[in-house]
C-alpha cells in the first residue's frame, strides 16, 4: 500500500555517501591522467554539469566501495518497505547517480545533473517542486540545500555541521536527523599520521652515536630536522591518500583512512598538504640539511606514485627513505654518519621494510592491491627479510673488531651487546610475522611492544657503559 507520507528526496554527495563524485572524479583525472588537466578546464568552461558528464563517463565510481551512511540507508529501506516513494537527487552526474541508485536498491526514480543543467541548491528545488506539487521531504547536509528545504515540506538533515542543523531545526520542520558521526578537523589531523613522526627520530642517532649529547646547537638543528621531516613526510601522507582513495576502500584496513572513508575531504587534506609543505621546506633550511631534505621529499613522492608498485624494488627504496633519516640528522647536526652506521642501517630498515610488506601479504592473504604482490610471496620475503636482519648484526660486529672504532671508547667490550640484542630482537619480530601478530608498520610495532622497549633499553645501557665506565 502507498505510504501517506509524502515522498522523500535524498541528496547523494555528503548524505547518502560521505564524499563528492564530482571532487574525486576530478582527483582520479589529476592522479591518473594528468596530462588531461588542460582538457579539465575547458569542460568547465563550458559548465560544471559538463565536466561533470565527462569524468562519469571516464571515471565511473566503484559503487560497491562508496562510504554510505549506513544509518541513512536503513531508514530508507524501512520507509521503502512501507510503501514511500524515495528519489534520488543528486547534482552529480546522471550516469554515476544511476549506478548509485541500482546498487542501493531503495530508490524509484532519480533526479541529477544532465549534461547541460547542474541540478544543485535553486534548480533541484524547482525540479522536484515540479515533480511533486503536492509536496516532498528532502534529505540535505549543506547550505546549498536550503534552497531545496524551503521548496519542501519538511527535512532530513543528516551529517551537518552541528551549528547548520541547528540552524536547519529553526526553520524547518525536522522529520529526522542523523548527526554527524565524524569532526573533520580531527579527521585531518589522523590523516598527517602524527604518530609517524617517531620515525623521525632517527635524526639523532648520529649525534648520539658520536657523543655530541651536550651541543647545544647539535641539538638545535637535529629537532629543526625533525620537525622538517615530519611536516613534509606529513604532507606526502595527505597527497598519497588522496591519490589512493579507490585502491584504500577495497583495502581491509586502509579503507578507514579519513579520505576513503569520507571523514575528511581530500580537497581540504591537499591544501593542508601545500602549507606543510611549504612550512618543513622552511624548517629544512634552518636546520642546515636543506639539500637532504629536499633529497627525501623526491624520494618519498617518487615512492609514493611510482615506485611503490614495483615489486622488491619497493622495500629497497622504503628502507632507503629510513636511511635518508640518519643521514639528514648527520648533515643537521655535524656529526657525520659514518659509513659503518650507514652499512648498519641499510640492512636493518631494509630487513624492517620486509617485515611490512611480508605482515601485509599475509594479513590480506590475496594479492596486495597496487602493489604487484601476490599472496604466495609471504615465504620468499620472510626468508630474505631475516637474512638481511642477520647482516646487520654482523656489521655491527664487524664494526667492534676494528680497532679504530673501538678506541673511541673507554669500554668498548660493553658495546658487544648491541649485535647480540639486534639478533634477538630480529628473531622475535619475526617470528611474530609468522604467527601474523605483526602490525604492517614495523616501527609501530616496536613503540607499543613491549619486548622492543626493553631491547632499546638495553642497547642504551650497553652504549652508555661503553663511553662511561
Amino acid at each position: 500500500m502507498p505510504s501517506p507520507k509524502p515522498p522523500l528526496a535524498v541528496d547523494l554527495d555528503g548524505t547518502l555517501i560521505r564524499g563528492d563524485l564530482f571532487g574525486e572524479a576530478m582527483l582520479r583525472l589529476v592522479f591518473a591522467k594528468p596530462w588531461k588537466l588542460p582538457l579539465l578546464l575547458l569542460w568547465l568552461l563550458r559548465g560544471r554539469a559538463h565536466a561533470k558528464a565527462t569524468l562519469a563517463i571516464e571515471f565511473p565510481p566503484n559503487v560497491a566501495a562508496l562510504p554510505y551512511d549506513q544509518r541513512l540507508i536503513e531508514w530508507l529501506r524501512e520507509e521503502h518497505a512501507a510503501g514511500r516513494e524515495i528519489v534520488l537527487a543528486t547534482a552529480s552526474d546522471q550516469r554515476a547517480a544511476q549506478r548509485v541508485a541500482d546498487h542501493v536498491g531503495v530508490f524509484d526514480r532519480v533526479f541529477a545533473s544532465d549534461g547541460r543543467t547542474n541540478l544543485k541548491s535553486r534548480k533541484k528545488g524547482e525540479a522536484l517542486a515540479a515533480a511533486y506539487p503536492g509536496g516532498f521531504v528532502y534529505a540535505g547536509n549543506e547550505h546549498a540545500d536550503l534552497k531545496v528545504w524551503s521548496r519542501a515540506r519538511g527535512a532530513v538533515t543528516c551529517n551537518c555541521a552541528p551549528g547548520f542543523a541547528r540552524n536547519a531545526a529553526a526553520r524547518f520542520e525536522i522529520e529526522r536527523d542523523f548527526p554527524r558521526e565524524h569532526n573533520p578537523l580531527r579527521a585531518l589531523l589522523t590523516a598527517i599520521r602524527p604518530r609517524h613522526w617517531a620515525k623521525n627520530l632517527l635524526v639523532l642517532i648520529p649525534m648520539l652515536v658520536g657523543q655530541g649529547w651536550f651541543d647545544a646547537g647539535a641539538v638545535r638543528n637535529a629537532w629543526f630536522a625533525f620537525a622538517a621531516l615530519s611536516l613534509i613526510a606529513s604532507s606526502v601522507y595527505l597527497v598519497n591518500d588522496a591519490a589512493d582513495i579507490e585502491s584504500d576502500r577495497r583495502h581491509p584496513r586502509k579503507r578507514t583512512r579519513p579520505f576513503a572513508s569520507g571523514a575528511a575531504s581530500p580537497i581540504a587534506g591537499l591544501a593542508l598538504a601545500a602549507l606543510l609543505l611549504t612550512g618543513g621546506l622552511a624548517l629544512g633550511a634552518l636546520s642546515g640539511a636543506g639539500a637532504w631534505i629536499v633529497a627525501y621529499l623526491i624520494a618519498a613522492t617518487l615512492y609514493t606514485f611510482v615506485l611503490k608498485r614495483i615489486v622488491i624494488l619497493d622495500v629497497f627504496i622504503l628502507a632507503a627513505l629510513y636511511g635518508l633519516r640518519v643521514v639528514v640528522g648527520g648533515e643537521a647536526t655535524g656529526y657525520i654518519a659514518s659509513d659503518w652506521l650507514i652499512a648498519f642501517s641499510g640492512f636493518f630498515f631494509l630487513s624492517l621494510a620486509m617485515v611490512k610488506r611480508a605482515a601485509e601479504v599475509d594479513a590480506l592473504q590475496a594479492n596486495l592491491v597496487g602493489r604487484g604482490y601476490r599472496a604466495g610471496d609471504g615465504p620468499v620475503l620472510k626468508r630474505f627479510g631475516a637474512g638481511v636482519g642477520v647482516i646487520s648484526a654482523l656489521v655491527l660486529a664487524l664494526y667492534l673488531q676494528d680497532a679504530t672504532n673501538a678506541a673511541r671508547y673507554d669500554s668498548p667490550h660493553f658495546l658487544w651487546a648491541l649485535p647480540a640484542i639486534v639478533l634477538l630482537w630480529f628473531a622475535h619480530v619475526w617470528l611474530k610475522v609468522e604467527r601474523r601478530e605483526m602490525h604492517d608498520d614495523p616501527l609501530l610495532f616496536a613503540l607499543r611492544d613491549p619486548v622492543s622497549w626493553g631491547a632499546f633499553v638495553a642497547m642504551a645501557i650497553a652504549f652508555a657503559a661503553a663511553v662511561l665506565l
